[in-house]
């Protein structure tokens, strides 16, 4: 299996000044090559103290420059909030400055106050995803683009610098809500899991995003790769006690973003699955919310997260791992701690695991006080 860390640049409260946080993030991208991990990856987000990393192609070339051997993973470039022209020209120039190792990965968005800041129709997000998809993945195959459709209209234009080596096999997308997978399957891209409702529910999930892709491409789906937050701790006490304060923690910075809580995602085009949180809130309460979400995540002693990244591997065939180490204010020396003893404990053991198709998996982990009807929940 394929190790790799993810810097997100959280600030929740501003505790720290933005400065701060920075130069913390960075200091633990710096160690990933270092310590074993194969990939480094960022995410996109605007306008809030949830991520502050509003260009994440920019963070990647800075992490090409200070890497040898690192893939440089985006989860991902949101494209309804960008001109996918400029997209795939930002794409092409950082795989030639990285020497081909940019792992692509593609979104739509579901943060309101993102469309607002970029005065974007919501309910416009999955075409004008569908429409700036087609046109860059076919764009950085053939060298140029163009597209006439509702949303994108490009007359051709050259990709320069070219494309030298194919995006195909090292393109994926995330993919939460259930009507989302097929439409992945038909742009031909793997798929990227954040950990956020039941895993039997992603297995299924997975199961018929298989089928169309097959049915589409006339070949197997690649293997999804999974994110993780993560902490791992000697004491296994003292890792629930972290996971409780750190995962729980940004949870609730998912809640504040994203507004789960109110009822626009419920009566906005395409985000009525996301919607369908609101009502689980309500019933359930926001702990017990924030409880299910920590236990989707990997935390323990190095034996407990190993058997639960063995777990997730059984249920979902992922050939890689991407873990979060610092989230939600947690001061540096406890992530990077965190992240050392996962690189020294963990990772080499799922190194040695293979990409077999998946398996039943064994039963969730999910303790006792936590048995919630979570079809639906955080998804």
């Amino acid at each position: 299996m394929h190790v790799g860390m993810a810097a997100v640049f959280q600030n929740p409260d501003k505790a720290r000044t933005d400065r701060e946080v920075y130069r913390s993030e960075l200091r633990l991208a710096d160690l990933a090559e270092p310590l074993g991990f194969e990939s480094i990856w960022g995410v996109e987000h605007h306008f809030t103290d949830y991520t502050m990393c509003p260009d994440v192609l920019q963070f990647l070339t800075y992490m090409a420059g200070r890497t040898e051997r690192a893939r440089l993973g985006s989860m991902v470039v949101v494209l309804p909030w960008h001109d996918p022209l400029r997209v795939a020209e930002e794409v092409s120039m950082l795989d030639h400055i990285s020497g081909g190792r940019v792992i692509l990965g593609l979104g739509r968005g579901a943060g309101k106050v993102e469309f607002d800041g970029f005065r974007l129709s919501m309910d416009e997000s999955r075409p004008r995803f569908v429409e700036s998809a087609e046109m860059l993945l076919r764009g950085l195959e053939t060298g140029y683009c163009e597209y006439s459709g509702t949303f994108v209209k490009q007359p051709r234009a050259a990709i320069r610098p070219a494309p030298f080596k194919s995006f195909h096999g090292r393109t994926y997308a995330a993919a939460v809500s259930p009507e989302s997978m097929p439409v992945m399957a038909r742009l031909g891209v793997g798929i990227l899991i954040i950990p956020q409702k039941p895993w039997k529910e992603v297995a299924k999930e997975l199961d018929s995003y298989r089928s169309v892709y097959r049915e589409v491409n006339g070949v197997d789906a690649p293997p999804p790769v999974s994110a993780g937050w993560t902490f791992c701790d000697a004491s296994a006490e003292r890792a629930e006690q972290m996971a409780r304060r750190y995962i729980g923690g940004y949870y609730q910075t998912v809640l504040d973003h994203y507004q789960f809580q109110g009822d626009h995602l419920a009566r906005t085009k395409g985000y009525e699955y996301y919607g369908k949180m609101a009502e689980k809130i309500a019933q359930y309460g926001t702990d017990t919310v924030i409880d299910y979400f920590m236990n989707l995540q990997v935390w323990g002693t190095p034996e407990r997260c190993y058997e639960k990244i063995l777990d997730i591997h059984e249920r979902t065939g992922n050939s890689h791992y991407v873990g979060v180490f610092s989230y939600a204010g947690m001061p540096y020396d406890d992530a990077e701690r965190n992240m050392r003893l996962f690189a020294r404990e963990v990772m080499p053991a799922l190194q040695k695991l293979g990409a077999e198709t998946p398996a039943a998996g064994r039963a969730a982990a999910v303790p006792a006080g936590t048995r919630v009807d979570v079809g639906l929940l955080g998804s």
